[in-house]
């Protein structure tokens, strides 16, 4: 498969952005990976490559840390399968770092925990720039991507270095998983990755990955979710309340979205003392990202692309009327937000 012009552009941008990157490292100490929490595919796919960019440019080992929890089966089986490292960001002094990295989460975003007074030296992401990003030594922010892994295989192939059987297996199931098999918002550069690393990427490490046993509070959870969904035309609004593990809002959102005649599904879910959001879209008109950000505007933080969104509200006791209020709060918003006026709501299952 030939490279086109497009593609060489890319590469060369990478390259220059890495070849000063690199240069500016060697002098300095210890680093530090840090993703989001609750880590997905495409953070851990990312830390996984830029950590094997280091080890190999720069004979230099990188610690990989994160918060909250790996909960979902599919992610758990991932960090596994491929035997990526991770240590809780609790457990390290950021004392010990001289320089600290950022992967698909940017400083101020709400969704990782390193202290907000805390330098960042290199942020690669592929949401929307955050001001407190401008602020750092070494920024690649490519909202036209779909995938921050995307970014990160790139650099790799800019730098000419040799990805594993395990490594393209990482980048290839962030961006299969991220984009729904490139179905969404997947943009030149995540088709030309996916394509490349497909052949390289071990088909029975993906099997495991894709296809991991699932605990019995997997379907408790469906079962409680369908029961709790209320439709409002083309929204889906779903109040999960109390749930085991965050990252089941986010699959539940995707799950139900694929609902005939649904565009909109708002899932959230309890934890921790906070509320967990997610939007998924089919529409390819309206930002998801913007719309949850002005909808929980005063209550709590955003975030996100054109046709996917998370956030929380912080400091949310476990109180069933409370969490109908919020329910109750986020629909009214977002019914305005998407001009659905003159609907009536209704269960999805049941009475």
């Amino acid at each position: 498969m030939t490279l086109d012009s497009c593609t060489q552009e890319s590469l060369r941008r990478s390259k220059d952005h890495t070849d000063d990157m690199l240069e500016w490292l060697r002098g300095k100490g210890r680093a530090i990976i840090i993703i989001h929490d609750n880590p997905d595919p495409d953070c851990l796919a990312s830390a996984m490559a830029l950590r094997h960019l280091f080890a190999m440019k720069l004979n230099r080992d990188t610690v990989i840390t994160f918060s909250g929890m790996i909960g979902r089966s599919e992610n758990l089986a991932m960090a596994k399968e491929l035997g990526i490292t991770l240590v809780p960001l609790s457990m390290v002094d950021l004392d010990e770092f001289s320089v600290i990295c950022m992967l698909d989460t940017q400083p101020g975003t709400g969704n990782n925990s390193l202290p907000p007074d805390c330098r960042v030296d290199i942020v690669i992401d592929h949401h929307p720039m955050r001001e407190e990003s401008k602020r750092c030594r070494w920024v690649d922010i490519r909202e036209e991507y779909g995938v921050t892994a995307t970014i990160l295989y790139e650099y790799l192939v800019a730098q000419q270095i040799n990805i594993s059987t395990k490594l393209a297996t990482a980048l290839f199931y962030a961006i299969k998983s991220e984009t729904q098999d490139l179905g969404r918002e997947a943009n030149r550069p995540d088709r030309d990755a996916y394509l490349r690393l497909f052949p390289v990427a071990n088909k029975r490490l993906l099997y495991e990955i894709t296809q991991p046993r699932l605990p019995i509070e997997h379907f408790l959870t469906i079962h409680k979710g369908l029961e709790n969904t209320i439709r409002y035309g083309k929204l889906l609004v779903v109040n999960l309340m109390a749930i085991s593990f965050p990252e089941v809002v986010a699959e539940m959102a995707d799950f139900l979205v694929r609902l005939e005649g649904i565009e909109f599904v708002l899932c959230m879910g309890h934890y921790n003392d906070e509320v967990i959001l997610s939007i998924r879209t089919t529409s390819c008109t309206n930002n998801a990202g913007e719309i949850l950000k002005r909808i929980v505007d005063g209550r709590g933080t955003a975030g996100g692309h054109g046709m996917m969104a998370g956030g929380k509200l912080s400091n949310v006791q476990f109180d069933p009327a409370a969490l109908k209020e919020v329910e109750d709060f986020l629909t009214r918003r977002l019914l305005l937000e998407l001009s659905i006026g003159d609907v009536v709501p209704g269960r999805l299952i049941g009475p």
